[in-house]
């Protein structure tokens, strides 16, 4: 409610703040992680926007050079893998050929180098294998 409450530079200005957090392994950037993810699956259709900003805020990031933070790659790739998140089916994904190559090629790097037919396969497959970075190792909580 809050972040849909926001104006556009308010909303960008606090996602940011939020991907800030998004450094090495530990509970804190986890947390935020997890935040950000929530965020994604939540926001309504009223407010889809707010998918297109979390997503432009998390490439911004990673379309800079090497090293990107553990915590920014972890949090894309439960994003572009997870079913949940219906990642790749999102209008602003495919709203042109350039920004889907662009999306195409972000996420070949962060996944792996698989060509680019292979891509939503390996996704797919993933994502029905239950593949999650963010999924505590067995044992674990």
């Amino acid at each position: 409610e809050l972040v849909c409450g926001l104006d556009m530079e308010g909303r960008y200005a606090f996602l940011n703040a939020l991907a800030n957090h998004l450094r090495y392994p530990n509970n804190h950037t986890h947390y935020f992680s997890c935040v950000m993810l929530h965020l994604f699956a939540e926001a309504r259709a009223h407010c889809a926007v707010v998918q297109e900003q979390i997503t432009r805020v998390l490439l911004e990031r990673l379309i800079v050079n090497r090293p990107h933070p553990w915590g920014l790659l972890i949090t894309f790739i439960e994003l572009v893998k997870n079913p949940r998140y219906e990642f790749w089916k999102k209008p602003f994904i495919h709203c042109t050929p350039e920004i889907q190559r662009l999306f195409d090629n972000v996420g070949q790097s962060c996944i792996g180098g698989l060509p680019k037919n292979r891509l939503l396969q390996t996704v797919v497959a993933g994502a029905a294998a239950g593949d999650s970075p963010l999924a505590p190792a067995h044992g674990q909580s």
